[in-house]
């Protein structure tokens, strides 16, 4: 009845899969370590050079917290049919990080795994009251991210996206950080792909609220530390992945960051919470309207006794 994901925007010419130049995070020698990616070649901190296409790849941050917007682009505020005149923000626990060309896992006896194609800033220096003005001036750089959600447990979290967005593995970011001086966030455009198709695209143009005052506005609150990290968002059309699924984020300049989704084993021991599709789950990972997707719900449970 409801497509699981939007139309196809086509292929078209893809962003070069890794940036010019950027930090990156990589495991040598059993070892994390960090490195400068500049050109077909990466340059660690400790001397050894490897090339990118042998690297098992990190997350290329170490943040003490992980802080994102719900809503910020007019296309997913117009998709759900609703209205925020000032963003209201979830946080991710650092457990969640992933890398470039791991595995997204999504548990068993689930069937909502969404992607979500974001830019995510990284923090340079501390901020506290930093006006909006200046806000920009505390950027490191800049990231491809996907920030992962599994929204068969809607139900459960109550508003916090703790199991929606929390679980291990739910925020691939990289192939690498970006300096804040290659990088313009008022001029970019985004698109995430899956197998190869165009799922989602979105730029400056479509954002309510720019990065400056994202910035600005949480740390008016929240001391946000060198290496935080906060998600900016995402536009339309976030829809459900599945088992096999090469889902790609790409930004101009930024790169492609690349992930396959796997399907985790059973777990036997499952205290808690358990997976639901409630009206809640099919509303947000399908972009149904909140009555219809009432309706889908009932039937979807009523197809299960």
């Amino acid at each position: 009845m409801y497509s699981r994901r939007p139309e196809s925007g086509g292929r078209g010419p893809l962003f070069e899969g890794l940036p010019a130049t950027g930090r990156v995070r990589v495991r040598h020698d059993g070892a994390p370590s960090w490195g400068r990616l500049e050109g077909d070649r990466i340059t660690l901190d400790a001397g050894p050079q490897i090339a990118p296409e042998i690297a098992e790849w990190l997350a290329p941050v170490e943040p003490s917290k992980i802080l994102a917007v719900h809503l910020t682009y007019r296309s997913r505020v117009d998709e759900y049919e609703t209205a925020t005149e000032v963003p209201s923000y979830f946080m991710k626990p650092p457990s969640a990080l992933n890398g470039h060309l791991a595995e997204i896992r999504r548990p068993a006896e689930t069937e909502f795994l969404n992607y979500e194609g974001e830019l995510a800033v990284v923090i340079g220096k501390r901020m506290k009251g930093v006006p909006q003005s200046e806000a920009l001036g505390y950027v490191a750089g800049y990231a491809n991210a996907n920030d992962v959600g599994l929204h068969d447990f809607r139900h459960a979290d109550r508003g916090s996206m703790l199991r929606v967005k929390g679980q291990d593995g739910f925020l691939p970011i990289g192939p690498a950080v970006v300096g804040a001086d290659q990088f313009d966030p008022g001029a970019f455009e985004l698109r995430t792909l899956v197998n190869g198709e165009i799922v989602q695209t979105g730029d400056q143009d479509d954002l309510m609220f720019g990065v400056d005052y994202m910035l600005a506005d949480l740390c008016r609150l929240i001391t946000l530390e060198p290496g935080d990290v906060v998600l900016t968002g995402t536009p339309a059309n976030s829809r459900p992945m599945e088992p096999g699924d090469l889902v790609e984020v790409e930004i101009s300049g930024l790169g492609r960051l690349s992930n396959r989704v796997v399907e985790s084993e059973p777990v036997a021991d499952r205290p808690g919470a358990i997976p639901e599709v409630s009206a809640q789950t099919l509303h947000v990972a399908l972009a149904i309207p909140e009555q219809e997707a009432e309706s889908a719900a009932v039937a979807r449970a009523g197809e299960s006794v």
